[in-house]
């Protein structure tokens, strides 16, 4: 069988230096459609060469070096003010201008905004804390850039593009929702941020009357203290009532293992229920491998706080009360295969617990997390590691309808919107089969 990456399946995160190629059991995926995609994150969803050739192309862009050897940019009409452990700031318009050959700088500026190595990773990521420490530097490598407001826009544009291309209709997307600057260094507050997503979303779905549309899921750092995770919880409940068609709930980002468990902040989440306010949680938790620690704890948690769905869920089958409940109440778990990988959760995906979940026909959906740290795009890489690897020969065409259907039945949307929805899905679905029929 071939492989999606340029290795086996028993070790897929040995990644190339270049995003890996399609093949045509992908590009089958991609065409068949699939569906929504319903863990994605807002600064992880287009590809980092985009990123490089077009951001850090246009006019006022600067550029540092840090002294852990990552970069730092900002969009500035004058100078910036030197930043602490940075060097200079340096015009990149100014840089290229004197290179001959700009392309070993852009590859420099990729290598820092990705996770790609052309070392063997075993090497460079010997361990889960070094990979997260990576991966974390990597968002703060691109943060000036995505959150540069002509650059935010285009970049959820050009992130909706590349989903679209790979035929997911509908998206599910972890929002931050940070203070977007101008040029002249005013800000711009969240309500403007879930306004701008709205906006564009707009934009779009008039652009691509088969795209369904999105919804926001707006999340916080777990390293926050309880009072600033009130505040959030405010925040949420408040974006909730004013933009109730894009917002789709709260959560928290962040790595499980070194941030606070759910059970800390038991004060803040409590919050909604409090004032009546109906707030969906859709809950990361479960995303370790330490056994008997206080973040085990989140899947039980987080079902206690009746989370809508269980991001990631990796350690579910640890906990047979958790996984019953889940399964009673029909509470998808959120699968992230190419993540779960690369995160060195597990290096086989046919020992992934969503292969044992799916034996027992417990909920899922399939996603794609990260794919822009990770050198992959859109949706369909996820889906054919996790029908060769969590199936296995028992997977077929079923198992595919079957994911892709679960994509739209444990969204967000209305019952209503769903129906309509799976309309949509379904004339995609007869397209393909008539335009592939023998």
């Amino acid at each position: 069988m071939e492989s999606l990456l340029p290795t086996s399946l028993i070790l897929l995160h040995k990644w190339a230096p270049r995003p890996p190629q399609r093949n045509n059991k992908v590009d089958a995926e991609s065409h068949q459609g699939n569906g929504g995609a319903l863990h994605v994150h807002d600064f992880a969803m287009v590809e980092v060469e985009w990123l490089v050739k077009n951001a850090t192309y246009r006019p006022h862009c600067y550029m540092c070096f840090t002294d852990n050897h990552s970069v730092r940019f900002i969009f500035s009409a004058r100078p910036p003010a030197a930043l602490p452990r940075c060097s200079p700031w340096t015009l990149l318009e100014n840089l290229r201008a004197k290179m001959v050959n700009s392309t070993e700088l852009d590859n420099s500026l990729m290598a820092n905004m990705t996770l790609f190595t052309d070392q063997d990773p075993e090497l460079v990521y010997p361990s889960q804390d070094v990979i997260w420490k990576t991966f974390e530097q990597c968002f703060r490598a691109l943060w000036g850039l995505v959150t540069y407001a002509p650059v935010f826009r285009d970049y959820y544009y050009q992130g909706l593009s590349q989903f679209y291309r790979d035929n997911v209709m509908y998206m599910e997307v972890r929002a931050l929702l940070p203070e977007i600057y101008e040029l002249d260094g005013s800000t711009h507050d969240p309500a403007w941020t879930l306004k701008t997503y709205q906006e564009v979303t707009r934009q779009f779905t008039a652009e691509h009357p088969d795209f369904f549309g999105v919804r926001m899921i707006y999340t916080i750092h777990r390293g926050v203290n309880a009072s600033m995770m009130a505040g959030a919880v405010e925040e949420a409940m408040k974006l909730q009532r004013d933009f109730p068609d894009i917002m789709a709930g709260f959560d928290m980002v962040g790595r499980e293992d070194s941030g606070r468990p759910l059970w800390y902040f038991k004060d803040a989440l409590s919050l909604p229920a409090g004032r009546g306010v109906t707030l969906p949680y859709f809950f990361h938790a479960g995303e370790t491998d330490l056994e008997g620690s206080e973040v085990d704890q989140n899947l039980l948690d987080a079902l206690l706080f009746n989370t809508s769905r269980i991001g990631h869920g990796f350690a579910l089958l640890r906990h047979p009360v958790a996984k019953g409940l889940s399964r009673k109440r029909g509470v998808a778990v959120e699968v992230c295969p190419i993540s779960n990988q690369v995160m060195k959760l597990v290096k086989d995906l046919r020992n992934h617990p969503a292969a044992a979940l799916m034996s027992e026909n417990h909920p899922l959906v399939i996603s794609s997390d990260d794919p822009g740290m990770f050198g992959s795009s859109g949706l369909s890489y996820d889906f054919y590691e996790a029908f060769v690897g969590f199936g296995g020969m028992r997977s077929n065409l079923g198992s595919l309808i079957e994911l892709s259907i679960n994509s739209i039945r444990y969204s967000s949307l209305t019952p209503k919107q769903q129906q309509k929805a799976l309309a949509l899905w379904q004339r995609k679905w007869d397209t393909f089969v008539s335009e592939n029929a023998f």
